[in-house]
């Protein structure tokens, strides 16, 4: 059985990480309570995603954080990440599995209902669903679902979930009640003046939503 929480997913953005770089902002995030960090960098070379991710995975070493990697199954194989995470435009779900063997974990975006039910629970272990809001950080987004559209999703999926797209602190309460297992965020603490702290805020709203 795969062991991953997703309460509290950092999506990790080169941009917005600049000044402190990835493997900091996703350190101060990890002391704050960030459960899984996703390596996502769209312009990176393979070799730079493969640096960049051998230091994540040896500053996560011996602790519960998991290792994702976004679309690049080349690099998620040669960090030896925990798992990979693809969209539907990416790759076929079965494919990727094939390519990293059984005991990764995938992770496969879902925007509509039909893809929710589509889901093989078999070859995949967690559905990213969203985009909830819109977000600035991805700009080639699907229109967004909101929160009504997110407990629709959810309830379909055969696999656990973690909600993406613009959500910030304030929004946990309503994201769980939508049945989601946790939320993704990017900006809400990527490039924020103390990535540790905004960590912590948002680890705090998810401990008293599930009260």
């Amino acid at each position: 059985m795969k062991s991953f929480d997703l309460s509290l997913y950092l999506v990790l953005d080169p941009v917005l990480c600049a000044d402190i770089g990835m493997v900091e902002t996703a350190r101060a995030a990890f002391a704050g309570g960030a459960t899984i960090v996703q390596l996502r960098d769209k312009h990176a070379s393979t070799a730079a995603m493969i640096e960049t991710g051998l230091a994540l995975k040896q500053m996560l070493a011996g602790s519960n954080a998991r290792l994702i990697v976004n679309d690049n199954v080349e690099a998620a194989i040669a960090i030896g990440a925990d798992g990979l995470h693809i969209g539907q435009e990416d790759m076929d779900a079965h494919e990727a599995r094939r390519m990293i063997g059984p005991d990764m974990i995938l992770g496969l975006s879902v925007e509509t209902e039909a893809l929710a039910s589509a889901i093989d629970a078999g070859i995949v272990d967690y559905a990213g669903v969203g985009p909830v809001f819109a977000t600035q950080t991805k700009p080639d987004h699907k229109q967004p679902i909101g929160l009504d559209g997110l407990a629709g999703i959810v309830k379909l999926c055969p696999v656990p979930t973690v909600a993406i797209g613009g959500l910030k602190a304030e929004h946990t309460a309503a994201v769980l009640a939508a049945g989601a297992d946790g939320l993704a965020v990017v900006s809400a603490i990527c490039g924020t003046p103390d990535p540790a702290a905004a960590t912590v805020l948002i680890a705090k709203a998810i401990r008293e939503a599930r009260k």
